[in-house]
């Protein structure tokens, strides 16, 4: 997802390069776009951070119930030999 963070900003300077070949210096409306990308690249960047943190969360979640799942599959395990079953 960074990598994709940084294609965009990569294209948005391209692009923006492209439309001021003519110029010397960025127009005040593509410094505006430029930093309006930034913004936005440092706002999907930390929306990552913060879903990658959740999945990880979940990810402990998950494993903590299949230990107790495995847990109680071994209990039952050892009451049906117990039984004779």
């Amino acid at each position: 997802m960074l990598k994709r963070s940084g294609i965009l900003v990569t294209a948005a300077i391209s692009v923006s390069l492209f439309l001021s070949a003519c110029t010397s210096r960025p127009t005040e409306e593509e410094l505006r776009q430029l930093n309006d990308l930034k913004a936005e690249v440092s706002a999907l960047e930390k929306q990552i951070s913060d879903k990658e943190k959740e999945k990880a969360i979940i990810e402990r979640e998950v494993a903590e119930k299949n230990g107790k799942l495995q847990e109680c599959q071994d209990d039952q395990a050892a009451v049906r030999k117990a039984l004779g079953q």
